[in-house]
């Protein structure tokens, strides 16, 4: 099976799977552009109902007219949420737990790389408020419905790049020093090290959670890289994926049966992957955890 991973991740190849998900229900944040939108179209022609999460509504809505005419499934709607402020992920919580009966599937997707310096509606660092803490409270305000929703599953879309970073708890809003690529990689570190601290919290409930490395993606998250890091972009574009190509692990995540009996695990090219030794340090992680819920005001028993 490996070689056929190996094989898949060199050609850049689509999962292929019949599997259907008439009758369930997913959030994707960030689905209105991208692999965000390529996983969502994917998992509408499975017959879900989707929900894009996004901060821009207009791009969102011409996303769901695109993604409604490519799956003909008409149950595709836009919600606002905007992950750089908790009080309008709350609101979008809330909106959710009032009027959706279940949800299924949520694809923590959405997130800002390598930016300049800039802090969030609530103080934090852009990317590490966004990438991380943005998803961390959305996840915890949606675990109820999600447990009463079970089988259900949370996709946190990680990054190779977590290899670059390191949790500095005593500098998480890197306010001392500023560096964008290790913010970055921080900031995907921190969704692998909070995905095993998740995963554990929820054995025995149903709920399972999954981190995934899409790959080397052609998607707009490059805006704000250097022009020495666009210089090697345009060396290794050719090798990259297509945002096609890109959603294939986020979609293998959310949809393999197989995939049932695992939680916690970090996936790339449709399979397990190795991370770094800091993203399987779980004293980190509860560290972390501990940090995340302080940070957000929240008790996350």
């Amino acid at each position: 099976m490996s070689n056929i991973y190996t094989l898949r991740a060199f050609f850049g190849g689509q999962w292929s799977s019949s599997a259907r998900l008439d009758g369930q229900t997913v959030v994707i944040t960030g689905a209105n552009t991208g692999i965000g939108k390529e996983t969502a179209k994917d998992l509408a022609k499975r017959g879900a109902r989707v929900i894009l999460a996004c901060r821009d509504v207009g791009k969102a809505e011409a996303a769901m007219k695109d993604i409604v005419e490519e799956s003909g499934n008409q149950n595709v709607v836009v919600r606002k949420l905007d992950l750089s402020d908790t009080k309008s992920i709350r609101e979008f919580a809330e909106a959710i737990n009032k009027e959706e009966r279940q949800v299924n599937i949520l694809i923590n997707n959405a997130g800002i790389m390598m930016c300049p310096y800039s802090k969030t509606a609530d103080g934090f660092e852009m990317q590490f408020g966004v990438n991380h803490l943005g998803h961390f409270l959305l996840t915890f305000l949606l675990l109820d419905l999600m447990k009463r929703s079970a089988p259900a599953r949370i996709i946190n879309i990680s990054s190779m790049a977590h290899r670059w970073g390191t949790i500095r708890l005593d500098d998480i809003n890197s306010e001392r020093h500023y560096h964008s690529r290790r913010a970055y990689g921080q900031s995907k570190l921190a969704n692998i090290l909070s995905t095993r601290s998740l995963a554990n919290r929820l054995k025995g409930t149903g709920v399972t959670v999954y981190a995934v490395h899409p790959g080397v993606v052609r998607t707009e998250l490059k805006r704000h890289m250097n022009l020495p890091l666009l210089i090697m972009w345009k060396v290794v574009r050719p090798f990259t994926k297509t945002v096609v190509q890109g959603a294939q692990t986020s979609i293998y995540a959310a949809v393999e049966p197989e995939l049932v009996t695992e939680s916690g695990g970090y996936y790339s090219n449709c399979g397990p992957a190795s991370c770094s030794q800091a993203a399987r340090d779980d004293d980190m992680a509860e560290k972390l955890w501990e940090l995340s819920c302080q940070m957000l005001k929240i008790t996350w028993e």
